[in-house]
C-alpha cells in the first residue's frame, strides 16, 4: 500500500508542478556526474573556419573517454568533457595528426576572470528580463483588446507584480553603479539610465493605483531589456580587443612533474616554490620560470616572443613559463611560479597600461563630468517645459523626461578612449610590443625623430667573421684552433664559423691566453697568435677585427660584422618612408657605425658617443621641437631612454634599460617597431572619431526626445547603438 501511496505522491506532484520534481532530479543527476567529469581546455591558434570546427570536434569526440567537445572559433578554444584521466597531451597529440596547432590552456585561469564573471551575470539578467517581458506583453494583449475597468485593473496588478522584481534584479548593474556614483559626489553614466527605469515604473504604479487607461509595466521591461543587451554587446566588443596577456597567462600549464626524493611526482603549479626541481619532457610547456640544470634541448618562443626559429637551452640557460620543449628532456630549477612567473606579470603590465591615463582620457572625463550635469538639467526642464504644454499631463511631462535622461547618456563618449587603448595594447602585444605605460601610445602617435642605438638593437651584438673563405687551408685550421681555446667573443664566433665550413682544427699545443691581447700556441714549431692587432704587428684598422699571425708571416686581418637584427633593414625603411628622421648612435668606431648607416640608408649617424652624449642629443633635438623615439638595449643608453619622448627595448636588453623604456619589444624582430608608430596614428585617429561620433549623435538625438519623438524604448535602442558604434568603430585598428 504504502508503495502505491508513494507512486499517487509523486503522481500528484508531476501534475502540480512538473519542475518542482525535475529540479531536485536535475540536482541528483549533476551531483552524481561531477565527480566523472574532467574538464579540459585547449587553444586552437590556428582554427578559421566552419570546417575547423567540425574537424576539431569530430577529432576529439573520437577518442573513447571524451563526452564532448565545443569550439568557441570567436576565442579560438575549444572546451572538452572527459571521464577522469584523459591527458591534455593525448588530446593535443590528436589534433596535431590531422594538421592543428593545439596548446593546453588553464581552465581555471580562463573562467575565473572578472570580466567573465560579469559577462555571464549580464546574460542571466538579460534572460530574466526577456522572459518577464514577454509575460507582460501577453498579459497587455487583454489591455489592449478593450478590457475594461476591473479585469484592465487586474492584469495591470498582475503585470505589476511580474514587473517590479524584474526590474529590481535585472537593473541591479545600473542601480547600483548610479548608487556608487551618488555616493562619491558624481553623477556616472548609469544615473540617468536609473532614473529613466525608476520614472517608467514609478508612472506605471500610479496609473494602476488610480485605475488609469494606460500602464507601462511592459515598456519599463523591455527598457531594462533592451539596455541590458546594449550593455553585453558593448562589452563583447570590448573583450575582443582584450589584451592577449590573459590568453598567454592561461598558458601556464596547470600541472608540473616534480622531482623529490628520487621520485617523480605530478603536482599543481601553485604548489611550486622557487628551489624545487621539475622535468620537463620533450612537446611539454615550461610550467614555470626557472634556470635548467640538466639536459639539452630547442624551445619555441613563438606564442611568447614570436620568434619563428628555435632556440637552444642548456645548462645555465634561463627559461619561462609558457616556451614549448622541443627535443630533449631538461631538469629545471624553478625560480618563480604562478602569479610571479614571467607571463603574469606581462599580464599585469598590460593591464596597468591599458587603464593608465593619458591626454584623451582626461579630455573624455572632463566632458562627461560636464555632460552628466546637462543631462540632467536637460531632462527636468524637458519636464517642466511639457507639463505647461501639455496642460498638467504627468505621464507625458515623465515620459519625455525619462526619454531624455536615456538618449543623452553619455556611455559612448566614456567608451571613446578606453576601447581603442585597449584594442591597440592588444593588438601590439600579438606583434611583440608590451606597452608598459598606458600614455606611450599617444606619445608614440607624436614621433617624428627615431634614434637608434648599433649594437644589441639595430644588430644582434652578435659578431661573424667576413673573409674568412679567403684565408688559406691551414690558416684557418690554426686559426680554429686558437679560436676554440679562447673565450673572447671574436674568438668565439670565428669558431662557431670554421665548425659551420667543417675545417679541421691544427694540432697547436702550448695554448696560453695573454689577458687584453689574445691567444698563442705551437704549430709545427712555430709559434702562432690569434689577437690585437699591436700584439701580432699588424696595421690596425677602422673595422672590428682579429689578426693571425703565423711564425714569422706577415699577419692575417679576419674582419668581422655584427649581425643585422632581423627586421631591422625593414623597420629603418618604414620610418623613412613615413618620413621620419632617423638617427644612429653608438659609441663604436666610426669605421663600423658609418659602414652600417649606409647599409641602412641612414643619413644620420654618430660614433664614439659615451652615455651622456646619448642623452645630451637626446636632449637637443627636443629642445629643437622634435618627438623623439628612442630605441636601445645597454646601460650606456639608460640615460636616453629615459629622456625621450617615447622609448622602446628590446628584452634581450638589461634590466636598467627595460625599467626605463614604456615600450618593450619581446621578440628579436626589429619589424614591430615600425609597425606600432602606425598602429599608435590610427589609434590616435580612432579616439578623435569616437569623439565625432559622441558629439554628433548627441547634437542630433537630443532635440529629437525633447521634442517628445523619442519613446524611453527607442531611446534605449539608440543610446546602445551609439555605444556598440563607438566599440566597433574601435577594432578597426589594423
Amino acid at each position: 500500500m504504502s508503495a502505491i501511496f508513494e507512486q499517487e505522491d509523486m503522481r500528484m506532484q508531476a501534475s502540480a508542478c512538473p519542475a518542482c520534481v525535475a529540479a531536485p532530479s536535475a540536482e541528483r543527476l549533476a551531483a552524481a556526474a561531477a565527480p566523472k567529469d574532467a574538464r579540459l581546455m585547449l587553444s586552437l591558434p590556428t582554427a578559421h573556419c566552419a570546417t575547423c570546427i567540425v574537424d576539431v570536434e569530430h577529432e576529439l569526440e573520437r577518442h573513447p573517454q571524451v563526452r564532448s567537445a565545443r569550439v568557441n572559433l570567436t576565442l579560438r578554444r575549444v572546451s572538452v568533457d572527459a571521464e577522469p584521466g584523459v591527458e591534455a597531451a593525448d588530446l593535443v597529440a590528436r589534433l596535431t595528426r590531422i594538421g592543428y596547432e593545439a596548446h593546453e590552456l588553464d581552465p581555471d585561469v580562463l573562467s575565473a576572470t572578472q570580466a567573465d564573471k560579469r559577462g555571464r551575470d549580464i546574460l542571466m539578467r538579460i534572460g530574466v528580463s526577456g522572459f518577464a517581458m514577454m509575460n507582460i506583453m501577453l498579459l497587455s494583449v487583454a489591455v489592449w483588446s478593450g478590457a475594461e475597468a476591473a479585469t484592465r485593473d487586474l492584469f495591470h496588478w498582475i503585470s505589476a507584480a511580474i514587473a517590479l522584481p524584474t526590474v529590481v534584479f535585472a537593473g541591479q548593474p545600473f542601480f547600483s553603479s548610479a548608487w556608487a556614483s551618488l555616493k562619491g559626489g558624481r553623477l556616472g553614466m548609469d544615473v540617468p539610465i536609473s532614473l529613466a527605469i525608476i520614472l517608467a515604473s514609478s508612472i506605471s504604479v500610479y496609473e494602476t493605483a488610480h485605475s488609469g487607461h494606460h500602464a507601462y509595466f511592459d515598456a519599463a521591461v523591455m527598457l531594462t531589456f533592451f539596455l541590458l543587451i546594449g550593455r553585453y554587446l558593448d562589452y563583447r566588443t570590448r573583450a575582443v580587443a582584450r589584451s592577449a596577456a590573459e590568453e598567454l597567462a592561461a598558458l601556464e600549464v596547470p600541472r608540473a612533474q616534480l622531482l623529490r626524493d628520487g621520485q617523480e611526482l605530478t603536482v599543481p603549479v601553485g604548489e611550486l616554490v622557487p628551489g624545487d626541481l621539475i622535468r620537463i619532457r620533450p612537446g611539454a610547456r615550461v610550467p614555470a620560470d626557472g634556470e635548467v640544470t640538466e639536459g639539452t634541448s630547442e624551445m619555441d618562443r613563438a606564442l611568447l616572443t614570436g620568434e619563428s626559429l628555435p632556440v637552444w637551452a642548456g645548462p645555465g640557460s634561463a627559461l619561462s613559463t609558457g616556451e614549448v620543449n622541443l627535443t630533449g628532456p631538461l631538469v629545471l630549477r624553478v625560480t618563480a611560479a604562478g602569479r610571479a612567473s614571467s607571463l603574469h606579470r606581462m599580464a599585469d603590465l598590460v593591464a596597468a597600461a591599458e587603464s593608465a591615463k593619458n591626454r584623451y582620457t582626461s579630455l573624455a572625463e572632463r566632458m562627461a563630468s560636464f555632460y552628466s550635469p546637462f543631462v540632467h538639467l536637460t531632462a527636468f526642464a524637458a519636464f517642466l517645459g511639457w507639463l505647461q504644454v501639455s496642460g498638467g499631463d504627468v505621464r507625458l511631462a515623465i515620459n519625455i523626461a525619462a526619454a531624455v535622461l536615456i538618449i543623452t547618456c553619455p556611455c559612448a563618449l566614456g567608451l571613446a578612449v578606453p576601447a581603442v587603448v585597449t584594442s591597440a595594447s592588444g593588438k601590439l602585444f600579438r606583434k611583440g610590443m608590451l606597452i608598459k605605460d598606458g600614455t606611450a601610445l599617444e606619445r608614440l602617435a607624436e614621433v617624428d625623430t627615431v634614434l637608434f642605438d648599433k649594437t644589441g638593437t639595430l644588430t644582434m651584438g652578435a659578431p661573424e667573421p667576413q673573409n674568412i673563405a679567403d684565408l688559406a687551408e691551414g690558416d684557418l685550421a690554426v686559426a680554429a684552433a686558437l679560436a676554440e681555446a679562447s673565450g673572447h667573443p671574436l674568438a668565439l664566433a670565428l669558431a662557431e664559423a670554421a665548425r659551420g665550413l667543417a675545417v679541421v682544427p691544427a694540432a697547436v699545443s702550448d695554448l696560453r691566453e695573454v689577458p687584453g691581447y689574445g691567444i698563442e700556441g705551437l704549430w709545427q714549431g712555430q709559434r702562432v697568435r690569434l689577437g690585437r692587432a699591436d700584439w701580432v704587428g699588424a696595421a690596425p684598422g677602422e673595422m672590428t677585427a682579429t689578426h693571425l699571425q703565423v711564425g714569422t708571416r706577415a699577419p692575417v686581418s679576419i674582419a668581422f660584422a655584427d649581425r643585422l637584427r632581423p627586421g631591422a633593414e625593414q623597420a629603418v625603411r618604414a620610418f623613412l618612408a613615413a618620413g621620419k628622421t632617423v638617427h644612429l648612435v653608438s659609441g663604436d668606431t666610426s669605421g663600423a657605425v658609418s659602414a652600417l648607416a649606409a647599409r641602412l640608408g641612414i643619413a644620420h649617424w654618430h660614433a664614439g658617443c659615451l652615455p651622456a652624449e646619448k642623452a645630451a642629443l637626446v636632449a637637443e633635438l627636443s629642445a629643437s621641437g622634435a618627438r623623439v623615439l628612442m630605441v636601445g638595449d645597454g646601460l650606456n643608453d639608460t640615460a636616453a631612454l629615459a629622456g625621450a619622448h617615447v622609448s622602446i627595448s628590446p628584452a634581450s636588453a638589461l634590466d636598467a634599460a627595460r625599467t626605463a623604456s614604456d615600450i618593450v619589444l619581446l621578440g628579436a624582430d626589429l619589424g614591430p617597431v615600425a609597425d606600432a608608430v602606425r598602429v599608435a596614428v590610427q589609434a590616435r585617429r580612432r579616439i578623435k572619431q569616437n569623439f565625432a561620433i559622441s558629439l554628433i549623435y548627441n547634437v542630433v538625438a537630443v532635440p529629437i526626445a525633447i521634442l517628445g519623438f523619442a519613446t524611453p524604448l527607442a531611446a534605449a535602442l539608440a543610446m546602445s547603438l551609439s555605444s556598440v558604434t563607438v566599440s566597433l568603430n574601435s577594432l578597426r585598428l589594423k
